[in-house]
């Protein structure tokens, strides 16, 4: 090590001898640095990340920074008055300011914060200093947190919060610029900022051309063409751009593009596959516990998985009984020694320890999912799997059931006669002495429906390792408020073709004999289409998807000074960062998603399929539900809502965060636009909703459900929905997903066999050894393993994480009644989180817990670092 090091410091040394013709100028630079301290001063305080001494590589860059600091070319900074204005009407630039000790300031071993002082010379004339350009003469980028003046004449403190990476002067055509904590409408902007303000967006937007490199802070929207590589023969359709593929845009990297089809972009490799560009500023890099994640994601996609792969094919396993599935929790999963030195041998300390947890030996060992921890039958209960479907970690798809038998909205004319088999007499024991017609009457009949979603794609999905069905699943709501299924139907599409309709089968409930363990297959066909259908299209596509273009037009259209935009960044953080990263690894052609879920090479292309049924405003919960038929609206009831299922934790959590959301919003709203002509009259606002429309959703621009954003209603209830999704939804679909999910028979990924028919082997194998039969329809090992790694990175908060009425600074605007409504959130906030944990002791609410005894804490909006299943970030940071 010292070796190395000694080698850094020598090639330092050489690098900066090229410098040395530049010491005589460096000489009046250092003069000019020293003479500008004299006259009136005011002080202040910068706040920035530097690179740690254990990077080698940053190492040396802070051995060449200390050397330009010798020759006078430091880190500089100039104040902007946003009063006074120079000859050109901007704002005038006062005189250059060093920042002071950085010689005498070592950087940490770990990256970490320093604190540097500043001088500036100050003018009496100069006035307010509303923004100030930075110049980074140094060889190596740092993080600017922020810059706090103290005792500015006639203003007082004046705080800029910055939160920027900012690279060497080189990188950029012009210096940096950033303004102070204060809030205009663009309207209201002091004159000699006007430009600066205009200037600074147009950067930010770039001109939609070159490909991007890291420094670069450039926000611009492309096509997922992508997910796919065409150079070795991974075709997937391009989503986004034509009627038949729609899609959200992702950000644009400008790659070069593909070999073998100039439609697509390249890929990169493996090993550079996190080194996908996103704005700087989106991506804290080796500052933030998410790189952490990105990385472990990385390891499993090209270290681990191609491993145990190669393992399984030379020895091919399966778990035999339930007990087995059970060791990986208790023993971890055995591996020959010299295949766990080769899976092993390229992974960093923190990934080892990750994987090997602390005895050093159990590799691959679990923690136990919450849903086994207190009862280890529950979750087979027929109690617990309909509970899940309200307070599990996809309670989105219930509905109340409108039409019986169920129908189906699938072309008759492509799909043939797609409606349900199910009638009056299959269902009428379990009714409890109503008919149908009344069950209904008295919203008692309910339906989880994936028959629609998945029918087009059957055959094609069940052409590959998959065999699944598209399934119905009828629940009647019980008197005790808990749900009971009925019946579950699975179809397949004819074999003689689409168009000749459905082939279906029912099965019902049972308790003893094969029949039990057949009903069992019938519930972990319907689970199977529940955790694809979760993943792609509830998690992904409905959170992190739909929310890019609304990060990238923000950016774009919306400046720093404007209030919008200081009520939405914090909901964006890291979002493009962790889907670019999701395209590399996790939903990429063949990647973790594709070879563990059933929908398989067609995951994307369905999502993209339902992506024509997603409508903006549904997004919004109180919404949501009513087009569920789960609520209707009531003036007497909380929230104006009344739910049909008065115990759907979900839904009653739910709308205490909606309200409280949407209480914030609307406080802070009315504090700049005082009416409708506001709203309509503020052009960055009109040129961000357009945007987000025209080119962010491009797909969906014409539909008619957009809000027109000319009403102050109307931009409360979008920044409101935005919000939402960004923070509690996405931490409803998520953050679950290891507690119920990382016990493998509970939410199986996937199916590889279809229901065993009477006088095969496999019935035969059902009725002798029903465990065994179960683990040969569910996931193989291999896939149950990758499965259960992902999702137990997916569910874990970041030890960094800021949550829902939160904000990284307590400085972020410079507005007192702002901060004031800010306060009252988080007030509103604990008290909710406090109803939450009162519901959950309330014994007569079962759904809370259910049969397994994991209480509801999906939206409990606060949380530790790991995995916790509760705790509401601001913003999809995984």
């Amino acid at each position: 090590m010292f070796g190395i090091g000694k080698n850094i410091i020598e090639g330092a040394l050489n690098t900066t001898g090229d410098l040395a013709g530049s010491v005589i100028n460096a000489g009046g630079n250092i003069l000019d640095r020293v003479s500008s301290l004299g006259g009136n001063k005011i002080k202040g305080k910068v706040i920035l990340m530097r690179s740690n001494v254990l990077d080698f590589t940053e190492f040396h860059s802070n051995l060449l920074d200390n050397f330009t600091e010798l020759l006078g070319g430091g880190v500089s900074f100039q104040l902007i008055s946003a009063t006074h204005t120079s000859n050109d009407s901007r704002g005038k630039v006062g005189n250059k300011a060093y920042l002071e000790r950085w010689l005498t300031s070592i950087p940490p071993l770990f990256a970490g914060e320093s604190v540097f002082q500043i001088n500036f010379q100050w003018d009496e004339n100069f006035g307010f200093p509303g923004a100030f350009f930075i110049k980074n003469g140094h060889t190596s980028e740092f993080f600017l947190k922020s810059l706090t003046l103290d005792d500015v004449p006639g203003y007082g403190r004046v705080h800029f919060d910055c939160n920027s990476w900012v690279y060497p002067s080189g990188r950029y055509k012009k210096d940096r610029i950033f303004f102070a904590n204060h809030v205009y409408l663009p309207s209201q902007t002091p004159n000699p900022l006007r430009k600066y303000r205009e200037e600074e967006l147009w950067n930010l937007r770039g001109d939609g051309t070159g490909e991007r490199k890291e420094w670069d802070r450039i926000y611009d929207y492309d096509v997922y063409n992508d997910i796919a590589d065409p150079d070795v023969g991974d075709h997937r359709p391009i989503l986004g751009g034509t009627t038949e593929y729609p899609y959200p845009r992702r950000g644009r990297t400008g790659r070069p593009r593909s070999r073998r089809d100039h439609n697509y972009e390249s890929r990169l490799s493996p090993i550079m596959s996190l080194d996908i560009y996103v704005p700087k500023d989106e991506n804290f890099g080796h500052l933030k516990m998410s790189d952490f994640l990105g990385y472990t994601l990385k390891a499993l996609s090209i270290s681990i998985k191609p491993g145990l792969q190669s393992i399984f094919d030379v020895t091919p396993n399966e778990f035999d009984n339930f007990k087995e599935v059970d060791n990986l929790f208790e023993r971890g999963f055995p591996i020959p020694f010299n295949a766990f030195k080769t899976l092993t041998e390229d992974l960093t300390p923190p990934l080892f320890k990750a994987l090997v947890r602390n005895d050093g030996e159990k590799f691959l060992k679990f923690p136990t999912p919450e849903v086994v921890k207190d009862n280890k039958i529950g979750w087979s209960t027929d109690e617990e799997f309909a509970r899940e479907m309200l307070a599990g970690p996809n309670p989105l798809l219930i509905r109340r059931l409108e039409a019986f038998p169920p129908t189906s909205k699938l072309d008759p004319n492509v799909y043939g006669n797609q409606n349900s088999t199910i009638t009056e007499e299959h269902i009428k024991h379990g009714l409890d002495g109503l008919t149908v017609d009344e069950a209904m009457k008295q919203n008692r009949l309910y339906i989880v429906d994936f028959h629609d979603a998945l029918m087009p794609y059957l055959t094609r999905m069940n052409a590959t390792s998959t065999k699944t069905y598209a399934t119905r699943t009828l629940l009647l709501l019980k008197d005790d408020g808990t749900l009971k299924p009925l019946v579950i139907e699975l179809s397949l599409p004819h074999p003689q073709g689409d168009q000749l309709g459905a082939i279906s089968k029912l099965y019902f409930p049972a308790e003893n004999g094969v029949q039990k363990s057949i009903w069992q297959l019938a519930k972990a066909y319907v689970t199977v289409n529940d955790v694809g259908y979760h993943q792609l299209i509830s998690h992904w596509l409905h959170t992190h998807a739909v929310l890019e273009p609304f990060v990238i037009a923000t950016h774009r259209q919306l400046s720093v000074l404007h209030p919008i935009h200081k009520l939405l960044v914090p909901h964006y953080k890291d979002t493009m960062f962790i889907n670019a990263s999701a395209r590399q690894v996790l939903i990429n052609a063949n990647g973790l998603i594709e070879t563990t879920h059933y929908p398989s090479k067609y995951s994307m292309e369905l999502s993209s399929i339902l992506y024509k049924d997603w409508t903006f405003p549904d997004q919004a919960l109180p919404n949501n539900l009513m087009k569920r038929g789960l609520a209707v609206e009531d003036s007497s009831a909380p929230h104006g809502l009344r739910l049909l299922i008065n115990d759907y934790p979900f839904a009653v959590d739910g709308l205490d965060i909606w309200s409280a959301i949407k209480t914030w919003v609307q406080d802070y709203c009315c504090l700049y636009y005082k009416d409708d002509n506001a709203v309509q009259n503020d052009f960055e606002l009109q040129s961000w909703w357009n945007e987000l429309r025209e080119k962010g959703h491009a797909d969906k621009k014409h539909e008619p459900w957009w809000p027109k954003m000319q009403t102050l209603s109307e931009l409360i209830e979008s920044c409101t929905t935005i919000i939402w999704i960004a923070s509690a939804l996405h931490a409803a679909v998520n953050f679950g997903q290891y507690p119920y999910g990382g016990y493998i028979l509970n939410r199986p990924t996937t199916s590889r066999r279809f229901m065993p028919e009477v006088g095969t082997a496999e019935y035969k194998e059902l009725e002798s050894n029903p465990e065994k039969a179960f683990l040969r329809t569910i996931c193989s090992e291999l896939q149950a393993l990758v499965s259960i790694s992902i999702i137990e990175i997916l569910s874990k908060h970041a030890s960094d994480e800021v949550y829902l009425g939160q904000r990284a600074s307590i400085d972020w605007t410079s507005d007192k009644i702002a901060l004031e409504a800010f306060e009252k959130f988080g007030k509103n906030l604990f008290e909710v989180e406090n109803r939450i944990m009162e519901r959950n002791k309330e014994v007569n609410l079962k759904n809370r817990s259910g049969p397994v005894n994991l209480p509801y804490t999906l939206l409990v909006p606060s949380s530790n670092e790991g995995l916790t299943g509760r705790g509401i970030p601001n913003s999809i940071s995984i």
